[in-house]
């Protein structure tokens, strides 16, 4: 049985009247940057997250930017982030000047370890940057009470995380910003780039709305140098239609990773390593992820047999090229190198069936039976 990671066709089939409606509604108006429809979206999405502000903007990548544009970060500042995660975490750090400053994971969680982050701490820290990676919600009472102590911002990178939880409370609220992705193969997706930007100060978030549009109030007056961070009004409205349907996703893909669970129990009981959820945390899966003996062989074996699977990620920000002049060398950070030497993503999405996980759990057992 051939398995893919990801089927956003099966998703979008029983939407797709409602959202040609949507596509067209847009067109008839030819209002396409801006406009009612991010309105519309930025005021559902900032209820359903339980924060004061959200703020459409045009990448994940581009809210981590507007985020610390707003919050003044540049050259001499530092920002503390984690090692393991998607390459705009540190990279958007990089760009604005300011450099990032690396600490290892929580081998269980794979999130950033709060113990790290609170050594790290120096007088050039602006901000911290948690990553809620995978769906699974950093540990956030130590690591917003370290910024307070320190006096510094936080900026929540929430890309793989919209509807996860920490202790009942959405992520992306619990910072001075937060960084949502709309990339197509999110959890929710649009048809194309988009971010989101949440805040719950008010200052703060009309610096986001100035700085997304060239800091621009009002038209034609530049109160600040920003950027061209808008959202298209197309990917707001698919995502509108999109949107009501989260948290049925959500329960889809955490149901399917519970049948994870009991099928390796009965196929491979203690032989793979599986996803964590800390009490007082909701895991949104937006990636199921396991750690198995002979990562790469085993990969390469389910390709053979037709079943999609991807690494995230296999070389930590300190081993990137482009950050060899941050000075961290192999070795630095043992947990995210383990990690990202052990590590595959399963296919979750809310749509796959009981056969396809069953297809799965079998193939790996029965590899890992053979290589034992």
């Amino acid at each position: 049985m051939k398995v893919p990671l990801l089927d956003l066709g099966r998703q979008y089939a029983p939407l797709r009247d409602a959202v040609l409606s949507a596509i067209t509604r847009v067109c008839d108006s030819q209002q396409f940057i801006m406009g009612p429809e991010v309105e519309g979206l930025e005021r559902e999405l900032a209820a359903m997250l339980g924060v004061k502000h959200a703020v459409g903007v045009s990448s994940g990548t581009d809210a981590l930017l507007v985020a610390m544009m707003a919050l003044g970060i540049g050259p001499g500042d530092e920002v503390i982030t984690t090692t393991y995660s998607f390459f705009a975490t540190a990279g958007s750090i990089a760009r604005l000047g300011a450099r990032p400053v690396l600490v290892d994971i929580d081998p269980a969680s794979y999130n950033l370890d709060p113990a790290m982050v609170e050594r790290a701490i120096t007088p050039r820290t602006k901000a911290i940057m948690p990553v809620h990676l995978y769906g699974l919600s950093a540990d956030m009472d130590p690591l917003v009470e370290t910024a307070r102590r320190a006096g510094v911002a936080l900026v929540e990178d929430c890309a793989q995380s919209i509807g996860a939880r920490y202790k009942g409370r959405a992520v992306g609220g619990f910072g001075e910003f937060g960084c949502f992705s709309f990339f197509p193969s999110k959890n929710l997706g649009a048809f194309g780039d988009g971010g989101l930007v949440t805040a719950n100060d008010d200052r703060l978030a009309h610096r986001a709305r100035l700085l997304r549009n060239h800091g621009m109030e009002p038209k034609y007056h530049h109160r600040l140098v920003g950027g061209n961070f808008r959202l298209d009004a197309l990917q707001a409205a698919v995502l509108r239609v999109k949107a009501p349907h989260l948290a049925v996703w959500t329960e889809a893909r955490r149901r399917n990773a519970a049948r994870y669970r009991a099928m390796f129990d009965r196929a491979a009981p203690g032989r793979v390593g599986l996803p964590a959820e800390p009490p007082g945390r909701y895991h949104i899966f937006n990636q199921y992820v396991v750690r198995v003996p002979r990562r790469d062989a085993l990969r390469a074996h389910l390709a053979e047999a037709g079943i999609g699977t991807e690494i995230y990620y296999p070389i930590p920000f300190h081993r990137q090229e482009c950050f060899t002049a941050l000075g961290y060398v192999r070795g630095a950070f043992p947990e995210a190198e383990r990690a990202a030497a052990e590590t595959i993503a399963l296919p979750v999405f809310g749509e796959l069936t009981e056969a396809e996980q069953q297809a799965v759990v079998d193939t790996i057992a029965a590899a890992i039976d053979r290589a034992a």
